[in-house]
């Protein structure tokens, strides 16, 4: 089977150094491996789009080297499908409207997670109606939940015990990204998807999704996190500044070092392009350093 991967950045900013270490990640995984590379723009939180935002990260990817397959998908084409799903597990019987807020269950005193606040199963059984409501899977019966990672081997949550009854729409109409990202992999048919570690834990949301709508899972591939002198993640709420493309080629060869890659001898004289080509040459993800992942 032809491997299709993918790159989906958010539209909140530019790109920044974590996003291209994502980004070649997933760009050499696929690549190395005869495959596609999609983009999917992952513009679903409508209220933290920045205006020209998508078209100043493509440029920023071309600027680097990178060359995508087929049709650009943004999320906000994309809302008639996330509703028709949000009915479909409603109609199962795998969802239920709530009413509670981060702010209600913080005063429930509700235990913490890797996700956040565990939601306790509050109104599972309340059959309130939609008006101003969230949209939660219902999650009392998926149990321990187990994936083998490419780099990081077995992983395991118990999502009830550890996350809990998770959105899927919230109270405002904005669809989550759980549900999003997983229709979206089914449309574009993604078979492999390659992303930051720190999302390990939700792969067990989307893989409990994926089971409820009957779509089959891609394989998985969590890389190391790039973080800030203070240790935290890399980000445009942490401070990350935008891709420099004047310095395409350092910048990609600082990206390989940090997965762990090769890097020829006389490349750092080479265009970006260049160095994109051998960086897939030489891909080989077992080199990747094991990221800290200790699950909660």
């Amino acid at each position: 089977m032809p491997i299709i991967g993918r790159f989906a950045p958010t539209p909140s900013g530019p790109l920044h150094f974590g996003s291209l270490v994502s980004a070649l990640a997933s760009y050499c995984q696929a690549k190395s491996q005869q495959g596609q590379w999609l983009i999917r723009v992952e513009d679903v939180d409508t209220p933290r789009v920045v205006d020209g935002s998508a078209l100043q990260i493509l440029s920023q990817l071309e600027a680097f080297g990178f060359e995508w397959d087929g049709e650009i998908i943004y999320q906000s084409d994309q809302f008639e499908r996330y509703e028709a799903a949000v009915r479909q597990l409603l109609d199962q019987g795998n969802a239920f409207y709530c009413q509670c807020s981060r702010r209600s269950l913080r005063q429930a005193k509700a235990r913490s997670g890797p996700l956040g606040l565990i939601y306790p199963g509050t109104c599972r059984t309340s059959q309130l109606d939609k008006f101003r409501h969230s949209i939660r899977i219902n999650t009392e019966y998926a149990g321990i939940l187990i994936f083998d990672d490419l780099l990081l081997g077995r992983v395991e949550i118990n999502i009830p015990e550890q996350i809990g009854d998770f959105v899927i729409r919230r109270a405002d109409s904005i669809y989550a990204y759980h549900l999003a990202v997983v229709m979206d992999d089914e449309l574009q048919g993604i078979n492999q998807v390659v992303r930051g570690a720190d999302l390990r834990e939700a792969t067990c949301l989307h893989l409990y999704l994926q089971n409820l709508l009957g779509f089959k899972p891609p394989q998985y591939l969590h890389v190391p996190l790039v973080r800030n002198d203070k240790g935290d993640k890399l980000s445009k709420q942490t401070g990350a500044t935008a891709l420099d493309t004047s310095q395409a080629t350092a910048l990609l060869l600082d990206a390989l070092r940090v997965l762990g890659q090769p890097i020829a001898q006389g490349l750092d004289q080479g265009t970006a392009s260049e160095v994109v080509e051998q960086a897939v040459q030489s891909w080989d993800y077992r080199r990747i350093p094991l990221p800290e992942c200790d699950l909660y």
